[in-house]
């Protein structure tokens, strides 16, 4: 397993499949609306089949445990069965996903080797739904969410992005996971400098507080030091990235782009690093690349001067990219 000069172990990878998503949700920080037809053929700027199953089979060769399927919407891509089924063995398979695709493809996305989903629902209200996502899907989540629950891809964990428009919205979302077998919610603080609107910000601490008061009891997940809350027969969890260093510090994901680049931080779009043509070779030399120059993005790549994150200089002009 590669580590990075921080100590930080790889052993994760996340993959965009599309940055095509048939939502517009206003939080969204880089996804964008493409053809939203439905599932077809991987798009030219997207990797192929074939490009996909030959990365995870390198990667795998560095003890890489655990994979992610995310977009955009990654179950726009129609070849996501034959990929999951096609990643190696030695790896457990979860998928981000707003839920429309699953009424009768989940059932088969288990057969073919996925673990675990993470659904995106920020309301329970279709209305409420509608003026976040700015799509009428509400019934069709609802009903992805039962059969991914149905076809044993539990906990199912339900995807809530906190912040001004949703703040209100947290203590049905508790209940409604308390009271549901099978799901689990993943509080996840908004990040202005990705999104914009930093207006729409709330304090986070707050819904740890209040989580903690009301909690049947409480865990500490080594990945990213994060805070599990129980309640009831439900799970909580937050994420909360926003200027913790401690988050940082946690994180053992390498991500890639729909594309076919790599990259070692979330936040960052300057360290982007090309496959070129993807053979194993590249893709060997490009993943060590990345790995090696991964930096914590808050507490290194930012730093605090006089209360205020401000770009470190060690950071500037330098080379990010693979050729």
């Amino acid at each position: 397993m590669l580590e990075d000069e921080f100590g930080r172990e790889v052993s994760g990878v996340r993959v965009s499949l599309t940055d095509r998503c048939n939502f517009d949700c206003v939080y969204c920080h880089n996804e964008g609306l493409g053809d939203t037809r439905g599932p077809m053929d991987p798009q030219d700027d997207e990797m192929s089949t074939d490009d996909v199953v030959r990365f995870l089979e390198v990667v795998s060769e560095f003890d890489i445990g655990k994979v992610k399927f995310t977009g955009g919407e990654p179950m726009l891509r129609d070849d996501l069965i034959e990929i999951i089924r096609r990643t190696p063995s030695s790896m457990e398979v979860s998928m981000t996903t707003n839920g429309t695709f699953l009424p009768g493809r989940a059932g088969a996305l288990k057969e073919a080797g996925l673990e675990r989903v993470n659904v995106s629902q920020d309301a329970l209200d279709p209305d409420e739904f509608a003026e976040i996502t700015k799509s009428g899907a509400y019934d069709r989540v609802l009903e992805g969410v039962e059969a991914a629950v149905d076809a044993g891809l539990a906990p199912v964990k339900l995807n809530m992005v906190v912040f001004e428009h949703t703040a209100e919205y947290v203590e049905d979302m508790v209940n409604h996971v308390s009271e549901n077998t099978g799901l689990q919610l993943q509080l996840i603080e908004y990040m202005p400098e990705l999104t914009g609107h930093p207006e729409w910000n709330i304090d986070i601490q707050r819904v740890h507080d209040w989580l903690a008061d009301i909690a049947d009891r409480v865990e500490t997940r080594e990945m990213h030091d994060r805070n599990r809350y129980f309640v009831g027969d439900g799970m909580v969890e937050i994420v909360d990235p926003v200027e913790n260093p401690t988050f940082c510090a946690n994180c053992h994901r390498v991500r890639v782009t729909h594309e076919g680049y790599l990259k070692g931080c979330l936040n960052r779009n300057d360290d982007l690093r090309s496959m070129g043509e993807m053979t194993r070779e590249e893709i060997r030399e490009t993943f060590r690349e990345t790995v090696a120059n991964r930096v914590p993005y808050y507490g290194e790549y930012l730093i605090k001067e006089n209360d205020e994150w401000v770009l470190n200089d060690k950071y500037l002009d330098a080379p990010t990219t693979h050729s």
